[in-house]
C-alpha cells in the first residue's frame, strides 16, 4: 500500500537553531495520527513543510504522492488545513466564510454548503458572525472550511486549544465521522488525553520525533516498568519520599494522589513498605493504567 504521506529525514533550521531533526515517517490511508508534543517541539513547522508553506533544509516528503517541494500546489489542492489561528473572516458570517473558501476550492454547488453546515451541525448558527460566536463554534466554523471541497487529507493545527473539554470531545466525534467517510487526518495537540483518540501517535521534543506507534505499543515500548498510584499525606513531603524510594524511576503529583514510574522489579508491596519505613503509615499504593503522558515523560527522562 502506498503511503499517503511519506517523510524521510526532514529537517528545518533558522540560522543556528534546528525546528526540525530529521524527521522520517509515514501515514496511512484511513489512519488519524496524532502529533504530541509541548508547544515549540516543532510539530507546526513540520506540517508547514508537508504542505509547501515553508522549504525544508534537508530531507524530502511526499504527500498524496506529490512531492513536497516540486508540488506543493497541487498538495494544497487536495488537503484540508486547519490552522491554530482559525483562518476565518470575523465580519462574515459563518455561512459568507464557507462561500468564500468554496469558490478559493472551486465548488460551485451550493446543496455542499449546506450538506457541511448539516454534517458540523452548524445551521442553528449560519447567519452569525464569526466574531460573536464562541471559541467552540469557531472550531467548528474553521473545519467546515477545511472539509468543503472533499479533501482526502486533512491537517489539523492544534485544532482543540482553548475550547473546553466537552467541545474537544464533539470535535473528535467530528474527526471520527470524517475518517469513517474515507478521510486521513494528521493532527497536532499539546493535550496528552487527546492523543489516546488516534490510531498512532507521534511524540515531538525539541524537534525530534521520538517515537511513533500505537498508544497500546508505546507504553509496552517506552515505559521501563509498572505505573502505581500512591496516596498519602501531606502531599508534598510524600512526594519528596517517593522520589527517594528504591526502584522508583519518576514521582509526580496527580490532584491529590501521586505517580509513580517504577523499574520492573518493583511491586507494590515493596512500594508501600518503603514508603511506611519513611514515615507513612497510611499509605495506599494501587497498580495505575499508564497514559500516554507517563510515556512522553519516560521518553523525556531518557
Amino acid at each position: 500500500m502506498t503511503a499517503i504521506i511519506d517523510v524521510e529525514g526532514l529537517t528545518k533550521r533558522f540560522g543556528d537553531f534546528t525546528a526540525v531533526d530529521r524527521v522520517s515517517f509515514t501515514i496511512e490511508r484511513g489512519e488519524v495520527v496524532g502529533y504530541l508534543g509541548p508547544n515549540g517541539s516543532g510539530k507546526t513547522t513540520t506540517i508547514r513543510m508537508l504542505i509547501g508553506l515553508l522549504l525544508p533544509s534537508e530531507g524530502k516528503a511526499s504527500v498524496l504522492g506529490f512531492d513536497s517541494v516540486k508540488q506543493s500546489e497541487q498538495i494544497r489542492r487536495r488537503i484540508g488545513y486547519m490552522s491554530q489561528k482559525f483562518a476565518l473572516y470575523m465580519e462574515l458570517t459563518v455561512e459568507e466564510n464557507l462561500a468564500f473558501y468554496a469558490g478559493v476550492y472551486g465548488v460551485r454547488d451550493k446543496s455542499r454548503l449546506d450538506e457541511v453546515l448539516d454534517t458540523l451541525g452548524l445551521g442553528t448558527v449560519a447567519q452569525e458572525r464569526v466574531k460573536a460566536l464562541s471559541t467552540g463554534w469557531r472550531q467548528r466554523a474553521a473545519l467546515a472550511t477545511a472539509i468543503i471541497h472533499r479533501p482526502q487529507l486533512l491537517f489539523l493545527d492544534e485544532p482543540t486549544s482553548g475550547v473546553d473539554p466537552t467541545a474537544r470531545r464533539d470535535f473528535w466525534d467530528l474527526i471520527y465521522a470524517l475518517v469513517e467517510e474515507g478521510v486521513t487526518a494528521l493532527v497536532t495537540t499539546h493535550y496528552m488525553d487527546e492523543a489516546e483518540y488516534c490510531s498512532r501517535v507521534g511524540i515531538m521534543r525539541n524537534g525530534k520525533l521520538l517515537a511513533l506507534d500505537t498508544p497500546p505499543n508505546l507504553n509496552a515500548l517506552y515505559l521501563p516498568g509498572p505505573v502505581y498510584e500512591v496516596t498519602a499525606q501531606p502531599l508534598l513531603p510524600a512526594l519528596n519520599a517517593l522520589s527517594d524510594t528504591p526502584g522508583v524511576l519518576r514521582a509526580r503529583l496527580m490532584s491529590d494522589h501521586l505517580s509513580a514510574l517504577t523499574t520492573p522489579d518493583t511491586n507494590a508491596r515493596k512500594l508501600r513498605g518503603a514508603m511506611r519505613k519513611a514515615g507513612f503509615p497510611e499509605v495506599r499504593v494501587e497498580p495505575y493504567e499508564p497514559t500516554l503522558e507517563d510515556v512522553f515523560l519516560a521518553l523525556e527522562a531518557s
